[in-house]
Protein backbone atom coordinates (compact mmCIF):
# COMPACT_ATOMS: atom_id res chain seq x y z
CA UNK A 1 0.00 0.00 0.00
CA UNK A 2 2.81 2.22 -0.65
CA UNK A 3 3.88 4.71 -2.83
CA UNK A 4 4.81 3.04 -5.68
CA UNK A 5 5.45 5.51 -8.21
CA UNK A 6 5.40 9.55 -7.90
CA UNK A 7 5.74 12.69 -11.11
CA UNK A 8 7.32 16.25 -9.71
CA UNK A 9 6.53 18.90 -11.40
CA UNK A 10 6.14 22.85 -11.38
CA UNK A 11 3.22 24.72 -10.70
CA UNK A 12 2.32 27.98 -9.51
CA UNK A 13 0.47 28.93 -5.90
CA UNK A 14 -2.26 30.14 -8.05
CA UNK A 15 -3.03 27.08 -9.86
CA UNK A 16 -2.64 24.26 -7.73
CA UNK A 17 -4.08 22.60 -5.71
CA UNK A 18 -7.45 23.47 -7.91
CA UNK A 19 -5.40 22.38 -11.43
CA UNK A 20 -4.96 18.77 -9.73
CA UNK A 21 -8.46 18.67 -9.61
CA UNK A 22 -9.41 19.86 -12.53
CA UNK A 23 -6.96 17.49 -13.64
CA UNK A 24 -8.07 14.51 -11.77
CA UNK A 25 -11.85 15.29 -13.29
CA UNK A 26 -10.69 15.32 -16.94
CA UNK A 27 -9.29 11.76 -16.00
CA UNK A 28 -12.66 11.15 -14.52
CA UNK A 29 -15.38 11.77 -16.71
CA UNK A 30 -12.93 11.93 -20.47
CA UNK A 31 -10.71 9.12 -19.76
CA UNK A 32 -10.46 8.22 -23.97
CA UNK A 33 -8.12 11.05 -24.32
CA UNK A 34 -5.32 9.36 -22.81
CA UNK A 35 -6.87 5.58 -22.82
CA UNK A 36 -7.78 5.55 -26.89
CA UNK A 37 -9.10 1.69 -26.81
CA UNK A 38 -12.15 3.63 -24.39
CA UNK A 39 -15.17 5.42 -25.92
CA UNK A 40 -16.01 7.26 -23.19
CA UNK A 41 -17.59 6.90 -19.59
CA UNK A 42 -21.48 7.11 -18.60
CA UNK A 43 -21.25 9.39 -14.96
CA UNK A 44 -23.82 7.37 -12.96
CA UNK A 45 -23.47 9.80 -9.93
CA UNK A 46 -21.35 12.61 -9.11
CA UNK A 47 -20.50 15.19 -6.53
CA UNK A 48 -22.24 13.52 -3.30
CA UNK A 49 -21.34 13.49 -0.17
CA UNK A 50 -20.72 10.86 2.44
CA UNK A 51 -19.80 10.69 5.69
CA UNK A 52 -17.99 7.30 6.91
CA UNK A 53 -20.75 5.19 8.58
CA UNK A 54 -22.78 5.67 5.05
CA UNK A 55 -19.78 5.05 3.18
CA UNK A 56 -18.60 1.84 5.43
CA UNK A 57 -22.50 0.65 4.49
CA UNK A 58 -21.89 1.48 0.57
CA UNK A 59 -18.81 -0.80 0.66
CA UNK A 60 -19.75 -3.35 2.97
CA UNK A 61 -22.97 -4.62 0.21
CA UNK A 62 -20.47 -4.41 -2.47
CA UNK A 63 -17.91 -6.94 -0.72
CA UNK A 64 -21.35 -8.43 0.68
CA UNK A 65 -20.28 -8.39 4.01
CA UNK A 66 -16.52 -10.12 3.79
CA UNK A 67 -15.44 -8.61 6.75
CA UNK A 68 -11.43 -9.32 5.72
CA UNK A 69 -11.19 -7.78 2.89
CA UNK A 70 -13.84 -5.09 3.45
CA UNK A 71 -11.56 -4.36 6.34
CA UNK A 72 -8.34 -3.95 4.18
CA UNK A 73 -9.59 -1.83 1.84
CA UNK A 74 -11.18 0.37 4.71
CA UNK A 75 -7.35 0.71 5.60
CA UNK A 76 -6.12 1.90 2.38
CA UNK A 77 -8.83 4.38 2.47
CA UNK A 78 -7.37 5.89 5.41
CA UNK A 79 -3.71 5.65 5.10
CA UNK A 80 -2.06 9.28 6.22
CA UNK A 81 -5.24 9.76 8.61
CA UNK A 82 -5.07 10.08 12.05
CA UNK A 83 -6.43 7.35 13.93
CA UNK A 84 -9.25 9.60 15.80
CA UNK A 85 -10.84 9.84 12.20
CA UNK A 86 -10.82 6.74 11.59
CA UNK A 87 -13.49 5.42 9.33
CA UNK A 88 -14.84 3.11 11.51
CA UNK A 89 -15.90 6.06 13.83
CA UNK A 90 -19.91 7.25 13.37
CA UNK A 91 -19.44 10.73 12.31
CA UNK A 92 -19.53 13.26 9.73
CA UNK A 93 -16.96 12.25 6.77
CA UNK A 94 -15.49 14.06 3.86
CA UNK A 95 -16.06 11.90 0.93
CA UNK A 96 -16.94 13.13 -2.29
CA UNK A 97 -18.76 10.13 -3.69
CA UNK A 98 -19.52 9.18 -7.35
CA UNK A 99 -20.42 6.11 -9.62
CA UNK A 100 -18.92 6.04 -13.49
CA UNK A 101 -19.84 3.06 -15.75
CA UNK A 102 -16.29 2.53 -18.24
CA UNK A 103 -17.39 2.20 -21.96
CA UNK A 104 -14.81 0.41 -24.11
CA UNK A 105 -14.79 0.72 -28.08
CA UNK A 106 -15.45 -2.68 -28.75
CA UNK A 107 -17.36 -4.75 -25.71
CA UNK A 108 -15.51 -7.93 -24.82
CA UNK A 109 -17.47 -7.85 -21.15
CA UNK A 110 -20.57 -8.90 -22.21
CA UNK A 111 -23.75 -8.08 -20.15
CA UNK A 112 -21.22 -7.23 -17.67
CA UNK A 113 -21.01 -3.39 -16.85
CA UNK A 114 -17.28 -2.28 -15.59
CA UNK A 115 -17.90 0.12 -12.75
CA UNK A 116 -15.84 2.40 -10.51
CA UNK A 117 -16.59 4.07 -7.43
CA UNK A 118 -14.66 7.25 -7.18
CA UNK A 119 -13.98 8.89 -3.68
CA UNK A 120 -12.42 12.33 -3.46
CA UNK A 121 -10.74 13.58 -0.63
CA UNK A 122 -10.21 17.06 -0.48
CA UNK A 123 -8.39 17.90 2.76
CA UNK A 124 -5.91 14.90 1.59
CA UNK A 125 -6.12 16.28 -1.96
CA UNK A 126 -6.43 12.36 -2.86
CA UNK A 127 -8.47 10.15 -5.13
CA UNK A 128 -9.08 6.92 -4.87
CA UNK A 129 -10.69 4.30 -7.69
CA UNK A 130 -12.56 1.33 -6.72
CA UNK A 131 -13.58 -0.83 -9.80
CA UNK A 132 -16.06 -3.56 -9.75
CA UNK A 133 -18.40 -5.37 -12.24
CA UNK A 134 -22.44 -4.91 -12.79
CA UNK A 135 -23.82 -8.22 -14.34
CA UNK A 136 -27.31 -7.48 -15.61
CA UNK A 137 -29.20 -9.42 -12.89
CA UNK A 138 -27.68 -5.94 -10.74
CA UNK A 139 -25.12 -8.33 -8.95
CA UNK A 140 -21.92 -6.10 -8.10
CA UNK A 141 -18.34 -7.97 -7.99
CA UNK A 142 -15.58 -6.02 -6.48
CA UNK A 143 -12.23 -5.99 -8.44
CA UNK A 144 -10.39 -5.71 -5.21
CA UNK A 145 -6.67 -6.05 -6.80
CA UNK A 146 -7.20 -2.57 -9.13
CA UNK A 147 -8.01 -0.59 -6.55
CA UNK A 148 -5.63 2.49 -6.69
CA UNK A 149 -4.55 6.16 -5.29
CA UNK A 150 -3.84 9.56 -7.12
CA UNK A 151 -2.20 11.67 -4.34
CA UNK A 152 -1.18 15.61 -5.25
CA UNK A 153 1.50 16.49 -2.57
CA UNK A 154 3.77 20.02 -1.75
CA UNK A 155 7.55 19.64 -2.43
CA UNK A 156 8.09 23.47 -1.58
CA UNK A 157 6.27 26.49 -2.58
CA UNK A 158 6.85 25.94 -6.32
CA UNK A 159 7.51 22.46 -6.77
CA UNK A 160 4.55 19.11 -6.55
CA UNK A 161 4.50 15.67 -7.31
CA UNK A 162 1.64 13.71 -7.88
CA UNK A 163 1.92 9.42 -7.32
CA UNK A 164 -0.14 6.44 -7.67
CA UNK A 165 -0.55 3.37 -5.38
CA UNK A 166 -2.37 0.34 -5.45
CA UNK A 167 -3.73 -1.41 -2.50
CA UNK A 168 -2.40 -4.94 -4.30
CA UNK A 169 0.41 -3.90 -6.52
CA UNK A 170 1.66 -7.31 -7.19
CA UNK A 171 -1.91 -8.72 -8.21
CA UNK A 172 -2.88 -6.18 -10.69
CA UNK A 173 -5.15 -7.37 -12.70
CA UNK A 174 -4.78 -5.90 -16.87
CA UNK A 175 -6.55 -6.51 -19.92
CA UNK A 176 -5.22 -3.77 -21.89
CA UNK A 177 -8.54 -1.59 -22.03
CA UNK A 178 -10.74 -1.14 -18.84
CA UNK A 179 -8.04 -1.90 -16.44
CA UNK A 180 -4.72 -0.97 -18.41
CA UNK A 181 -1.28 -1.71 -17.08
CA UNK A 182 -0.02 -0.59 -13.64
CA UNK A 183 3.42 0.85 -15.88
CA UNK A 184 0.96 2.78 -18.01
CA UNK A 185 -0.80 4.61 -15.17
CA UNK A 186 2.63 5.60 -13.71
CA UNK A 187 4.37 6.25 -17.54
CA UNK A 188 1.62 7.80 -19.21
CA UNK A 189 -1.35 8.80 -16.60
CA UNK A 190 1.10 10.60 -13.87
CA UNK A 191 2.86 12.92 -16.42
CA UNK A 192 -0.21 13.87 -18.34
CA UNK A 193 -2.33 14.42 -14.93
CA UNK A 194 0.96 16.95 -13.97
CA UNK A 195 0.30 18.65 -17.36
CA UNK A 196 -3.43 19.17 -17.34
CA UNK A 197 -2.71 20.16 -13.89
CA UNK A 198 -0.40 23.75 -15.11
CA UNK A 199 -2.79 24.33 -17.94
CA UNK A 200 -5.17 27.42 -17.19
CA UNK A 201 -6.50 27.33 -20.59
CA UNK A 202 -10.58 26.29 -20.64
CA UNK A 203 -11.79 24.44 -23.81
CA UNK A 204 -13.81 26.67 -26.19
CA UNK A 205 -16.22 23.35 -26.60
CA UNK A 206 -18.24 21.06 -24.81
CA UNK A 207 -17.27 17.66 -23.94
CA UNK A 208 -17.89 14.68 -26.93
CA UNK A 209 -21.13 13.38 -27.37
CA UNK A 210 -22.42 15.17 -24.33
CA UNK A 211 -25.94 14.98 -25.40
CA UNK A 212 -26.53 11.43 -25.88
CA UNK A 213 -25.36 7.72 -24.32
CA UNK A 214 -21.96 7.20 -25.23
CA UNK A 215 -22.66 3.64 -23.95
CA UNK A 216 -25.28 3.68 -27.09
CA UNK A 217 -23.21 5.63 -28.83
CA UNK A 218 -20.16 3.13 -28.99
CA UNK A 219 -22.59 -0.32 -29.18
CA UNK A 220 -24.35 1.58 -32.33
CA UNK A 221 -20.86 2.79 -33.99
CA UNK A 222 -19.50 -0.64 -33.38
CA UNK A 223 -22.16 -2.51 -35.54
CA UNK A 224 -22.79 -0.14 -38.49
CA UNK A 225 -18.75 0.07 -38.63
CA UNK A 226 -19.27 -3.58 -39.29
CA UNK A 227 -22.26 -3.62 -41.09
CA UNK A 228 -20.85 -0.82 -43.56
CA UNK A 229 -17.41 -1.88 -43.73
CA UNK A 230 -17.10 -3.02 -47.33
CA UNK A 231 -18.40 0.35 -48.92
CA UNK A 232 -14.44 1.23 -47.84
CA UNK A 233 -13.80 -2.02 -51.19
CA UNK A 234 -15.84 -0.39 -53.80
CA UNK A 235 -15.71 2.94 -53.03
CA UNK A 236 -15.60 4.89 -56.78
CA UNK A 237 -15.30 8.01 -55.92
CA UNK A 238 -11.57 10.32 -55.97
CA UNK A 239 -12.08 10.96 -52.18
CA UNK A 240 -10.25 8.85 -49.57
CA UNK A 241 -12.86 6.19 -48.69
CA UNK A 242 -11.76 5.24 -45.60
CA UNK A 243 -12.11 8.78 -44.34
CA UNK A 244 -15.48 9.32 -45.66
CA UNK A 245 -16.96 6.04 -44.77
CA UNK A 246 -16.41 5.65 -41.38
CA UNK A 247 -16.83 9.24 -40.65
CA UNK A 248 -20.38 9.53 -41.95
CA UNK A 249 -20.80 6.26 -39.91
CA UNK A 250 -19.98 8.19 -36.87
CA UNK A 251 -22.59 10.68 -38.01
CA UNK A 252 -24.80 8.67 -38.83
CA UNK A 253 -24.79 7.04 -35.79
CA UNK A 254 -24.79 9.99 -33.14
CA UNK A 255 -27.76 10.91 -35.61
CA UNK A 256 -29.28 7.56 -34.57
CA UNK A 257 -28.89 7.29 -30.79
CA UNK A 258 -29.81 11.27 -30.73
CA UNK A 259 -33.43 10.27 -32.60
CA UNK A 260 -33.95 7.06 -30.57
CA UNK A 261 -33.65 9.36 -27.40
CA UNK A 262 -35.96 11.56 -28.75
CA UNK A 263 -38.55 8.79 -29.76
CA UNK A 264 -38.24 7.50 -26.29
CA UNK A 265 -38.48 11.14 -24.40
CA UNK A 266 -41.87 11.87 -27.02
CA UNK A 267 -42.85 8.35 -26.45
CA UNK A 268 -42.70 8.04 -30.46
CA UNK A 269 -43.00 4.88 -32.23
CA UNK A 270 -42.78 6.44 -35.67
CA UNK A 271 -38.63 6.46 -37.10
CA UNK A 272 -37.95 10.09 -37.73
CA UNK A 273 -37.87 11.67 -41.23
CA UNK A 274 -35.09 13.73 -42.73
CA UNK A 275 -33.76 15.43 -45.30
CA UNK A 276 -29.88 16.08 -46.29
CA UNK A 277 -29.32 18.97 -47.69
CA UNK A 278 -26.13 19.22 -49.99
CA UNK A 279 -25.58 15.12 -49.44
CA UNK A 280 -22.36 14.94 -51.48
CA UNK A 281 -21.55 11.44 -51.76
CA UNK A 282 -24.96 10.38 -50.16
CA UNK A 283 -23.66 7.97 -47.66
CA UNK A 284 -25.30 9.55 -44.99
CA UNK A 285 -28.38 9.45 -46.70
CA UNK A 286 -27.87 5.26 -47.45
CA UNK A 287 -27.36 4.53 -44.05
CA UNK A 288 -29.82 6.38 -41.76
CA UNK A 289 -32.63 5.09 -44.49
CA UNK A 290 -31.16 1.28 -44.36
CA UNK A 291 -31.71 1.88 -40.62
CA UNK A 292 -35.86 2.31 -40.89
CA UNK A 293 -35.34 6.38 -41.37
CA UNK A 294 -37.46 7.85 -44.28
CA UNK A 295 -35.34 10.61 -45.83
CA UNK A 296 -34.18 12.17 -49.12
CA UNK A 297 -30.85 13.75 -49.95
CA UNK A 298 -30.08 16.47 -52.26
CA UNK A 299 -26.98 17.92 -53.94
CA UNK A 300 -26.45 20.19 -57.07
CA UNK A 301 -23.99 17.27 -58.55
CA UNK A 302 -24.58 13.94 -59.03
CA UNK A 303 -21.56 11.57 -57.57
CA UNK A 304 -20.41 7.91 -58.97
CA UNK A 305 -21.55 6.35 -56.08
CA UNK A 306 -25.19 7.13 -56.03
CA UNK A 307 -26.20 4.46 -58.55
CA UNK A 308 -24.32 1.88 -56.03
CA UNK A 309 -27.14 2.86 -53.39
CA UNK A 310 -30.13 1.30 -55.07
CA UNK A 311 -33.50 2.42 -55.57
CA UNK A 312 -34.40 2.56 -51.84
CA UNK A 313 -31.51 5.53 -51.32
CA UNK A 314 -33.59 8.72 -52.51
CA UNK A 315 -31.08 11.14 -53.79
CA UNK A 316 -31.94 14.27 -55.82
CA UNK A 317 -29.61 16.05 -58.56
CA UNK A 318 -30.74 19.88 -57.89
CA UNK A 319 -29.42 22.94 -57.22
CA UNK A 320 -31.01 24.28 -53.60
CA UNK A 321 -31.72 27.96 -53.39
CA UNK A 322 -32.76 29.25 -50.18
CA UNK A 323 -36.41 30.26 -50.64
CA UNK A 324 -40.36 29.61 -50.56
CA UNK A 325 -39.79 26.88 -53.19
CA UNK A 326 -37.89 25.04 -50.95
CA UNK A 327 -39.45 24.09 -47.55
CA UNK A 328 -39.97 20.82 -46.03
CA UNK A 329 -43.16 20.68 -44.06
CA UNK A 330 -43.01 17.18 -44.36
CA UNK A 331 -39.73 16.50 -42.91
CA UNK A 332 -39.06 16.03 -39.23
CA UNK A 333 -35.27 16.94 -39.63
CA UNK A 334 -32.92 18.60 -41.62
CA UNK A 335 -29.41 18.08 -41.65
CA UNK A 336 -26.31 19.73 -43.16
CA UNK A 337 -23.25 17.73 -42.99
CA UNK A 338 -20.11 19.81 -44.31
CA UNK A 339 -22.90 21.80 -46.68
CA UNK A 340 -20.80 24.81 -47.13
CA UNK A 341 -22.60 27.72 -48.43
CA UNK A 342 -25.96 26.23 -46.99
CA UNK A 343 -24.96 25.90 -43.68
CA UNK A 344 -26.17 29.54 -42.47
CA UNK A 345 -29.06 28.78 -44.08
CA UNK A 346 -30.43 25.42 -42.84
CA UNK A 347 -31.67 26.69 -39.59
CA UNK A 348 -33.81 29.77 -41.12
CA UNK A 349 -35.22 26.65 -43.82
CA UNK A 350 -36.37 24.19 -41.16
CA UNK A 351 -37.91 27.13 -38.68
CA UNK A 352 -39.89 27.66 -42.04
CA UNK A 353 -40.79 24.07 -43.01
CA UNK A 354 -42.82 23.35 -40.28
CA UNK A 355 -42.86 24.56 -36.41
CA UNK A 356 -42.09 21.00 -35.79
CA UNK A 357 -39.04 20.96 -38.22
CA UNK A 358 -35.74 19.97 -36.24
CA UNK A 359 -32.48 20.65 -37.78
CA UNK A 360 -28.75 18.88 -37.28
CA UNK A 361 -25.97 21.08 -38.99
CA UNK A 362 -22.06 19.98 -38.78
CA UNK A 363 -20.60 23.26 -40.02
CA UNK A 364 -16.48 22.47 -41.92
CA UNK A 365 -16.21 25.43 -44.86
CA UNK A 366 -16.66 29.16 -43.08
CA UNK A 367 -20.03 31.47 -45.00
CA UNK A 368 -22.34 33.49 -44.12
CA UNK A 369 -25.94 34.07 -46.02
CA UNK A 370 -23.96 35.27 -49.29
CA UNK A 371 -20.09 35.01 -49.68
CA UNK A 372 -17.76 33.71 -47.34
CA UNK A 373 -17.91 34.61 -43.28
CA UNK A 374 -15.69 37.42 -42.54
CA UNK A 375 -14.20 36.90 -39.00
CA UNK A 376 -14.83 39.88 -36.45
CA UNK A 377 -13.19 39.02 -33.54
CA UNK A 378 -9.84 38.17 -32.79
CA UNK A 379 -10.13 36.73 -29.24
CA UNK A 380 -11.98 33.12 -30.60
CA UNK A 381 -10.45 30.78 -32.88
CA UNK A 382 -11.87 31.17 -35.77
CA UNK A 383 -14.04 28.11 -35.72
CA UNK A 384 -14.86 28.66 -32.71
CA UNK A 385 -16.10 32.44 -33.99
CA UNK A 386 -18.27 30.38 -36.86
CA UNK A 387 -20.23 28.28 -34.66
CA UNK A 388 -21.17 31.07 -32.06
CA UNK A 389 -22.22 32.33 -35.42
CA UNK A 390 -24.50 29.59 -36.25
CA UNK A 391 -25.55 29.76 -32.98
CA UNK A 392 -26.67 33.14 -33.12
CA UNK A 393 -28.68 32.55 -36.78
CA UNK A 394 -30.60 29.47 -34.77
CA UNK A 395 -31.23 31.69 -31.83
CA UNK A 396 -32.74 34.39 -34.33
CA UNK A 397 -34.59 31.72 -35.71
CA UNK A 398 -36.06 31.13 -32.83
CA UNK A 399 -34.85 27.86 -31.90
CA UNK A 400 -33.50 26.32 -28.38
CA UNK A 401 -29.68 25.71 -29.74
CA UNK A 402 -27.50 22.56 -28.34
CA UNK A 403 -24.09 22.19 -28.98
CA UNK A 404 -22.04 18.83 -28.75
CA UNK A 405 -18.71 17.68 -30.16
CA UNK A 406 -18.85 14.55 -32.13
CA UNK A 407 -15.95 11.69 -32.32
CA UNK A 408 -15.05 11.62 -35.21
CA UNK A 409 -12.29 8.05 -36.14
CA UNK A 410 -9.03 8.05 -37.38
CA UNK A 411 -7.46 6.49 -39.59
CA UNK A 412 -4.00 4.67 -38.27
CA UNK A 413 -3.15 1.71 -40.82
CA UNK A 414 -0.11 4.08 -42.82
CA UNK A 415 3.37 2.64 -41.87
CA UNK A 416 3.86 6.45 -41.16
CA UNK A 417 1.29 6.34 -38.24
CA UNK A 418 2.59 9.39 -36.21
CA UNK A 419 2.36 11.63 -39.71
CA UNK A 420 -0.58 10.21 -40.88
CA UNK A 421 -2.91 10.18 -37.75
CA UNK A 422 -2.42 13.69 -37.88
CA UNK A 423 -4.28 14.12 -41.32
CA UNK A 424 -7.25 14.11 -39.61
CA UNK A 425 -9.68 16.23 -38.21
CA UNK A 426 -9.66 15.80 -34.10
CA UNK A 427 -12.52 18.21 -33.46
CA UNK A 428 -16.19 18.24 -35.28
CA UNK A 429 -18.75 20.46 -33.41
CA UNK A 430 -22.35 20.06 -34.59
CA UNK A 431 -25.47 22.19 -33.33
CA UNK A 432 -28.54 21.22 -33.32
CA UNK A 433 -32.09 22.76 -32.59
CA UNK A 434 -34.58 20.32 -31.32
CA UNK A 435 -37.07 22.76 -29.56
CA UNK A 436 -38.28 26.44 -30.52
CA UNK A 437 -37.95 29.06 -27.76
CA UNK A 438 -42.01 30.55 -28.74
CA UNK A 439 -45.26 28.56 -28.93
CA UNK A 440 -46.84 28.11 -32.18
CA UNK A 441 -49.28 31.24 -32.03
CA UNK A 442 -45.96 33.20 -32.11
CA UNK A 443 -44.79 31.62 -35.47
CA UNK A 444 -45.92 35.05 -37.02
CA UNK A 445 -43.84 37.53 -34.94
CA UNK A 446 -41.31 34.92 -34.87
CA UNK A 447 -40.58 34.87 -38.49
CA UNK A 448 -40.91 38.95 -38.89
CA UNK A 449 -37.41 38.44 -36.17
CA UNK A 450 -35.74 36.36 -38.34
CA UNK A 451 -36.58 38.41 -41.50
CA UNK A 452 -35.28 41.60 -39.79
CA UNK A 453 -32.24 39.52 -38.99
CA UNK A 454 -31.42 37.83 -42.17
CA UNK A 455 -31.99 41.44 -43.67
CA UNK A 456 -29.80 43.09 -41.22
CA UNK A 457 -27.25 40.44 -41.73
CA UNK A 458 -27.00 41.00 -45.22
CA UNK A 459 -27.08 44.49 -45.49
CA UNK A 460 -23.76 45.14 -43.70
CA UNK A 461 -22.18 42.00 -44.63
CA UNK A 462 -18.53 42.91 -45.86
CA UNK A 463 -18.26 39.60 -47.11
CA UNK A 464 -16.85 39.25 -50.86
CA UNK A 465 -18.65 36.90 -53.30
CA UNK A 466 -17.49 34.11 -54.41
CA UNK A 467 -14.91 33.72 -57.36
CA UNK A 468 -17.05 32.95 -60.21
CA UNK A 469 -13.94 30.42 -61.62
CA UNK A 470 -13.42 29.12 -58.73
CA UNK A 471 -17.23 28.33 -57.56
CA UNK A 472 -19.07 28.30 -60.61
CA UNK A 473 -20.24 30.86 -62.55
CA UNK A 474 -23.84 30.65 -62.26
CA UNK A 475 -26.03 33.40 -61.19
CA UNK A 476 -28.85 33.41 -58.61
CA UNK A 477 -31.63 30.99 -59.10
CA UNK A 478 -34.68 32.65 -60.17
CA UNK A 479 -37.05 31.09 -58.03
CA UNK A 480 -40.39 32.69 -56.30
CA UNK A 481 -40.01 33.85 -52.76
CA UNK A 482 -35.87 34.69 -52.56
CA UNK A 483 -35.09 35.33 -49.17
CA UNK A 484 -31.41 35.93 -49.57
CA UNK A 485 -30.25 38.36 -52.52
CA UNK A 486 -26.70 37.19 -54.10
CA UNK A 487 -27.52 33.95 -52.73
CA UNK A 488 -25.71 32.02 -55.01
CA UNK A 489 -25.74 28.08 -54.91
CA UNK A 490 -22.58 26.11 -56.17
CA UNK A 491 -22.44 25.21 -60.16
CA UNK A 492 -23.54 21.63 -61.33
CA UNK A 493 -19.89 20.95 -63.17
CA UNK A 494 -17.09 21.18 -59.94
CA UNK A 495 -14.10 22.95 -60.74
CA UNK A 496 -10.90 22.21 -57.72
CA UNK A 497 -8.06 23.61 -57.64
CA UNK A 498 -7.36 23.60 -53.97
CA UNK A 499 -5.47 20.12 -53.98
CA UNK A 500 -8.51 18.42 -52.45
CA UNK A 501 -8.91 16.35 -55.38
CA UNK A 502 -5.23 15.04 -55.56
CA UNK A 503 -5.07 11.37 -55.10
CA UNK A 504 -4.49 10.44 -51.78
CA UNK A 505 -1.37 9.09 -51.68
CA UNK A 506 0.19 11.69 -53.88
CA UNK A 507 -0.64 14.24 -50.82
CA UNK A 508 0.55 11.55 -48.19
CA UNK A 509 4.05 10.69 -49.90
CA UNK A 510 4.83 14.95 -50.31
CA UNK A 511 3.30 15.02 -46.46
CA UNK A 512 5.77 12.44 -45.55
CA UNK A 513 8.47 13.41 -47.34
CA UNK A 514 8.79 16.97 -46.12
CA UNK A 515 7.70 15.89 -42.49
CA UNK A 516 11.41 13.37 -42.81
CA UNK A 517 13.04 15.68 -44.21
CA UNK A 518 12.25 18.34 -41.13
CA UNK A 519 12.56 15.69 -38.48
CA UNK A 520 16.20 14.86 -39.54
CA UNK A 521 17.27 19.20 -39.04
CA UNK A 522 19.04 19.55 -35.91
CA UNK A 523 19.83 16.36 -34.86
CA UNK A 524 22.59 16.95 -32.57
CA UNK A 525 19.71 18.94 -30.14
CA UNK A 526 18.17 15.83 -29.55
CA UNK A 527 19.96 14.41 -26.32
CA UNK A 528 17.14 12.08 -24.90
CA UNK A 529 15.32 10.12 -27.87
CA UNK A 530 11.94 9.62 -25.89
CA UNK A 531 11.57 13.43 -26.42
CA UNK A 532 9.04 15.42 -28.95
CA UNK A 533 10.86 16.22 -31.77
CA UNK A 534 9.78 19.53 -33.60
CA UNK A 535 12.80 19.28 -36.46
CA UNK A 536 13.96 22.79 -37.72
CA UNK A 537 12.18 24.79 -40.51
CA UNK A 538 12.69 24.72 -44.22
CA UNK A 539 11.46 27.60 -46.46
CA UNK A 540 8.57 27.20 -48.70
CA UNK A 541 11.63 27.57 -51.60
CA UNK A 542 13.88 24.78 -49.64
CA UNK A 543 10.98 22.19 -49.82
CA UNK A 544 10.11 23.27 -53.14
CA UNK A 545 14.14 21.69 -54.12
CA UNK A 546 13.58 19.09 -52.41
CA UNK A 547 10.71 17.67 -54.82
CA UNK A 548 10.77 16.07 -58.29
CA UNK A 549 9.78 17.64 -61.36
CA UNK A 550 6.51 15.87 -62.29
CA UNK A 551 5.37 16.16 -58.58
CA UNK A 552 5.89 20.19 -59.21
CA UNK A 553 3.69 19.83 -61.92
CA UNK A 554 0.95 18.33 -60.54
CA UNK A 555 1.34 21.09 -57.57
CA UNK A 556 1.26 24.29 -60.17
CA UNK A 557 -1.96 23.29 -61.62
CA UNK A 558 -3.78 24.01 -57.73
CA UNK A 559 -4.96 27.27 -56.65
CA UNK A 560 -1.77 28.10 -54.37
CA UNK A 561 0.90 24.79 -54.91
CA UNK A 562 2.80 23.43 -52.27
CA UNK A 563 1.94 26.45 -50.03
CA UNK A 564 -1.80 24.98 -50.31
CA UNK A 565 -0.91 21.48 -49.52
CA UNK A 566 1.12 21.94 -46.80
CA UNK A 567 -1.66 24.30 -45.31
CA UNK A 568 -4.35 21.93 -45.72
CA UNK A 569 -2.22 19.55 -43.72
CA UNK A 570 -2.27 22.28 -40.71
CA UNK A 571 -2.20 19.14 -38.19
CA UNK A 572 1.25 18.34 -39.04
CA UNK A 573 2.80 21.66 -40.85
CA UNK A 574 2.76 25.33 -39.19
CA UNK A 575 3.40 27.59 -42.74
CA UNK A 576 3.98 30.98 -41.64
CA UNK A 577 6.34 33.86 -42.81
CA UNK A 578 6.95 31.54 -46.16
CA UNK A 579 8.65 28.92 -43.50
CA UNK A 580 7.81 25.42 -42.63
CA UNK A 581 7.82 23.33 -39.17
CA UNK A 582 6.05 21.04 -37.73
CA UNK A 583 3.06 21.79 -36.06
CA UNK A 584 4.19 21.89 -32.03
Amino acid sequence: MSKLSEFTFKGSCDLMPQGFWSAIDVWINKPHVLNKRLCGVKVEEEGREVDNLELQNILSALWDNDTEDLNCVLSYLNVGVESNTYIHANQKGHWCFGVRTVVPKVNSYGSQMQKEIILKDASRQCVIFIPFEENEDGHTFPKKNNIYRIQLEAENNEDWSVSVSALRPDDWFSDGVVYPKFPWLVGVLLPKLAQWSTESRQSEFKSTLSLIPVEKYSCMYQKLKEKYKEMVKVWPEVTDPEKFVYEDVAIATYLLVLWEQERADKCLTAKQSFVDLGCGNGLLVHILGNEGHPGKGIDVRKRKIWDMYGPQTCLEESAITPSDSFLFPDADWLIGNHSDELTPWIPVIASRSSYACRYFVLPCCFYDFCGKYQRRQCRKSQYKEYIDFIAEISAACGFSTEEDCLRIPSTNGSAERGLACLLWRPLQVCLIGKTRSYEPSGEAQADELRTRYIQDRLSRSAGPPRDPEEEGAGGPAETGGGWGEGFQPREKAQITRNCASLPRDFIDGVVLRVGRALLELNPEERHDPDAWNRGGSLSVREVAEMLDKQTLQMLKKECGGLQTLLRNSHQVFKVDGGRVQIRD
